[in-house]
């Protein structure tokens, strides 16, 4: 039987005295407000829980008021900077005052419970998997196209310090996101169906080409890579990874044991990718050829 169905059979025993309106607080402090018809079907005999109506309630709450965990990440000058955990709507424990205070109490407010959220990569993990490098690459571009040199350090930075744990698959799209003018990518060269064009987001091709070869250096599995309908000058023919939101993205996978850390950062006019892990990693390393420098 439907968990709403067998609430509504004990809650029709029960004595409803609560307020016409509870206020949510979040350490103490007024959030928003609810009624009590807008969780519960007022056309029934029975008070039926609409759960619809309360998971989308929960949803535009949460981005109002949880917060994401920050990883452990590395800055510049190799400084770890510690993992800071976040916070999120405990939404059982909601759900259960929310019954509770509706059908059982007659207070007018109702403090959300939160749960604490642990990030995946605290600063003894990233420790760790600094150690040992397993993959490197390095390509160049031209510092005098400012556009095209911004865009590429800027999904650097997307894919910088991301780790990749035993089993998971990257893709470059997922990690990266969509690339718009709202978060700084500019308009630059990109290839289309072999012809040059421009477009928001030029130059980042060399990103997930630089970081395919340092991928498959490291002997990791590629899952999916796509080459341009053309050479491209900055690597190898051939050795290339086409990416498009809308069109090819580039998936690795981890086979290791052991996560992997992705470094990536522009020196000068040098695209610089390192993938690094434990000490005691069992990995296979392929070799590739070198970028044309």
């Amino acid at each position: 039987m439907n968990l709403s169905w067998i609430m509504a059979f004990w809650l029709a025993a029960q004595p409803v005295s609560a307020p016409e309106e509870i206020t949510i607080t979040k350490d103490g402090v007024s959030i928003t407000t609810i009624n009590h018809l807008d969780f519960f079907n007022p056309y029934t005999d029975l008070p039926i829980f609409d759960d619809q109506k309360y998971q989308q309630f929960l949803n535009q709450l949460d981005q109002q008021i949880s917060m994401e965990p920050k990883n452990a990440r590395i800055d510049q000058k190799g400084n770890i900077i510690p993992e800071e955990s976040g916070s999120k709507i405990n939404r059982d424990a909601f759900r259960e005052r929310i019954y509770s205070y509706f059908f059982n109490q007659n207070y007018a407010n109702l403090e959300i419970p939160m749960e604490t959220v642990h990030p995946k990569v605290d600063s003894e993990l990233l420790s760790d998997i600094r150690s040992k490098r397993i993959g490197s690459y390095v390509t160049s571009f031209n510092p005098h196209n400012r556009n095209r040199s911004f865009n590429i350090k800027l999904a650097a930075e997307a894919i910088n310090n991301h780790v990749v744990f035993p089993e998971e698959t990257f893709s470059f799209n997922k990690v990266v996101g969509k690339r718009t003018k709202a978060k700084g990518y500019l308009k630059a060269p990109v290839i289309v169906r072999g012809e040059f064009s421009e477009d928001i987001g030029g130059g980042i091709c060399q990103v997930s080409s630089t970081l395919f070869n340092a991928v498959d250096n490291a002997g990791l599995a590629i899952v999916k890579r796509f080459s341009h309908s053309r050479d491209v000058p900055y690597i190898p023919p051939g050795r290339d990874a086409t990416v498009s939101w809308y069109g090819p993205d580039f998936v690795f996978k981890n086979k290791y044991q052991q996560p992997v850390l992705i470094r990536a950062r522009t020196l000068g006019n040098l695209l610089i990718i390192n993938l690094y892990s434990s000490e005691g990693i069992h990995y296979q390393p392929r070799k590739i050829p070198r970028a044309l420098h």
